[in-house]
């Protein structure tokens, strides 16, 4: 057998614990990146110019271009040795975030620019769960997979918290330029512990783009688990980018407070290692199901008086921090499982249509507090997992 085939073929023996705690701390650093803007908009826009209303464009821009990351550089990994093609996203993103990080006062749409830059170059963590996938026996794929998404969601959580604490004594500038050195090291573990592998797909970029379309023609469950998620990725953004809003603005909360608050949420993550093994062991639908079913209920507690205090706001977010990530979690073994030799490519079109629906839902956010309130943002939220639900609820009693 050839090395470069031997490097593409599964594990039997399974990876290593070490290994599986690098790639999940590897995961949570960068995706980290997407996030950080996401509790200190109301201190970046003033100072580059931007309105309330405008100010979530930030995050909306960043995981807009973390979806075209996602279309155009995921496929990549099918087609490309996996390491290499890492560490040079890992590179622009290092670069990107020094660029945020040394923006002038005024500079609102060259920081919007630098926002999709960091946004399109912090991909590299859905390259590397693919890559764990593979290397995984099928017995612990989804265990691994669970582990590695636990501290994937773990970095989504804590970027919030550390961002706001960094923000609040150092300014906001020095968030992106922490993030930067983060960056480096992470450049750096990549190239000197990650594993080589070398697709064995043959193919031009041209062609390997063509076949999106095919995969998402040939396997409807990934275009049920796509939407799915995309609904639940909305209402996740749309919440997580509108509570600081109210959190300073209604509740009088620094930015130390919300770090506080956001830090909360971060209990939420227990859902991903847990759906992995509810996936392993057969119940994913019902898994699912919990999920559809608990995400709105999350949201409109927020209606309720008790439920808009900040004790409330808290117990929304866990809430809905679990049912995102258990639902994506089994969404992400199902769509892997359809054909191990595509994986990249399925998993670019699953994280792509899930970070749409996170730009859409991030971009209401400023327009929807600002006219309609709170309870605007909790309504709207509910109503997109609750859409999720029903057409899962209908595909089930068809199936």
């Amino acid at each position: 057998m050839s090395p470069s085939i031997a490097a593409s073929q599964p594990s039997t023996a399974g990876l290593s614990r070490a290994l599986v705690t690098l790639l999940a701390f590897c995961c949570g650093a960068i995706v980290a990146n997407i996030y950080y803007a996401q509790p200190i908009v109301a201190l970046i826009a003033p100072d580059l110019g931007l309105s309330a209303e405008h100010a979530s464009l930030i995050v909306s821009l960043t995981q807009l271009g973390y979806a075209l990351g996602l279309l155009l550089l995921v496929p990549l990994a099918d087609l490309v040795e996996n390491r290499r093609l890492m560490v040079a996203t890992a590179v622009l993103a290092c670069i990107s975030l020094v660029l945020a990080g040394t923006s002038s006062n005024g500079q609102g749409g060259l920081f919007l620019g630098y926002a999709l830059l960091i946004g399109f170059s912090s991909v590299s963590v859905q390259m590397l769960i693919p890559l764990a996938a593979h290397l995984a026996p099928e017995q612990q794929r989804g265990r691994v997979v669970g582990n590695i998404m636990g501290g994937l969601l773990l970095g989504i959580l804590l970027a919030r918290p550390l961002a706001s604490v960094v923000a609040d004594h150092f300014g906001w500038r020095t968030v992106f330029i922490g993030a930067a050195g983060i960056m480096l090291a992470i450049i750096l573990l990549l190239a000197l512990t990650l594993p080589r592998r070398v697709p064995e797909h043959k193919a031009s970029y041209a062609q390997l783009m063509a076949s999106l379309a095919g995969l998402l023609r040939r396997y409807p469950v990934l275009r049920q688990r796509s939407l799915y998620q995309a609904l639940m990725f909305a209402a996740f953004s749309l919440y997580w980018t509108a509570v600081p809003m109210a959190l300073s603005g209604e509740h009088g909360l620094s930015q130390s407070q919300i770090a506080v608050f956001a830090l909360v949420g971060a209990v939420g993550a227990v859902a991903a290692p847990l759906a992995g093994r509810l996936a392993d062991a057969g119940h994913a639908r019902r898994g699912s199901l919990l999920a559809l079913v608990l995400a709105p209920l999350a949201l409109l507690l927020g209606l309720s008086a008790p439920g808009f205090s900040v004790v409330g706001l808290a117990l929304s977010g866990v809430l809905l921090d679990f049912a995102m990530q258990m639902n994506m979690v089994i969404g992400q073994r199902e769509v892997y499982a359809l054909d191990p030799a595509s994986r990249g490519r399925l998993n670019a079109l699953y994280m792509t249509s899930i970070f749409v629906g996170g730009a859409a839902g991030s971009a209401l956010a400023s327009p929807l507090y600002e006219q309609l309130g709170w309870h605007g943002v909790a309504l709207v939220g509910a109503g997109l997992p609750l859409l999720a639900l029903g057409i899962f609820v209908l595909r089930s009693r068809r199936g």
